[in-house]
């Protein structure tokens, strides 16, 4: 028995954050959104009571460190299953890029799971569970266009943004996340309008989703990472409509309404970046079909 499963990278277009809570982590309001960059997991039962997690990417850990790991192992014992998996992953989205890829992954192999071991869950039930491993986990269960609060696993739905092209590029750096919000100062940031990015998705307007982007950790990560600072400045300069870092980056995405003026945005950054991809937007919903 075999299950295949896409797992595709998320965009922040709005990212703000509110204060540091109780618990260690930050509060924080934020719209993601899915695009037709992905990983590709492949699920396969074992004869024998294993967990093994196959990947020719050096930079994936194959242990319970990996994020699908933990999320067969919270399924195996959540449900008492006696039973082994191999977890294919085969991937596309670039690691520890600000994209949710490991995240990804993991939401795929909850869903995939779900398939293969008949546990018959919803996906907001599976969603629950995802929170339990990774603060994205629950909206890469989703996929689609969201507003996610809290630590980020609170989703709220909202309408997809109109279809655009999207250019991303990531440094050849890594970027720790705890070390970005470790350094940000929630008392000195400008916050975006996430509220006004919402309408601006519902109105279907480009324009006014290009001018508030916005996203808190910027002002962290390009201080720290100055090379990220110039891809931005690059992108711009090739014509991209608007541009941001993802999440705490370093990849740095740019939106293209037109498909004419992509080749010169997408070629330009090759001579700065190894890992250039022009893609779109997705945008809707992940089903259990």
């Amino acid at each position: 028995m075999r299950v295949l499963e896409k797992a595709p990278a998320k965009i922040n277009l709005s990212l703000d954050v509110l204060h540091k809570r109780e618990d260690g982590f930050h509060e924080v309001k934020m719209i993601m959104t899915t695009i037709d960059l992905a990983d590709r997991v492949e699920l396969i039962e074992l004869p024998f009571e294993e967990i093994r997690i196959v990947s020719h990417n050096r930079f994936v850990p194959d242990d319970q460190r990996n994020l699908a790991y933990q999320a067969a192992k919270l399924l195996k014992d959540r449900y008492h299953i006696r039973k082994g998996i191999s977890i294919s992953i085969t991937k596309t989205i670039p690691v520890a890029a600000g994209l949710a890829g490991g995240s990804s992954d993991a939401a795929a192999t909850l869903r995939g799971l779900n398939r293969l071991w008949n546990l018959g869950l919803t996906l907001d039930e599976l969603a629950a569970l995802g929170a339990e491993i990774g603060s994205d986990v629950s909206f890469c269960v989703y996929g689609g266009t969201a507003l996610a609060t809290g630590r980020g696993e609170i989703i709220h739905h909202i309408d997809p943004p109109p279809h655009c092209w999207v250019v991303l590029a990531k440094p050849s750096i890594g970027v720790s996340t705890a070390d970005v919000y470790k350094n940000l100062n929630v008392h000195a940031i400008k916050h975006p309008n996430v509220e006004g990015m919402i309408e601006a998705i519902k109105d279907c307007d480009y324009d006014r989703i290009c001018r508030l982007m916005g996203n808190v950790l910027e002002s962290v990560t390009l201080h720290m990472h100055p090379e990220v600072a110039n891809i931005k400045d690059q992108m711009k300069r090739f014509g991209a409509d608007a541009v941001m870092m993802s999440g705490s980056g370093p990849t740095v995405f740019g939106l293209v309404q037109y498909e004419s003026r992509l080749p010169r945005v997408y070629n330009g950054l090759r001579g700065f970046c190894d890992q250039v991809f022009a893609v779109r937007m997705l945008g809707e919903r992940n089903s259990l079909d």
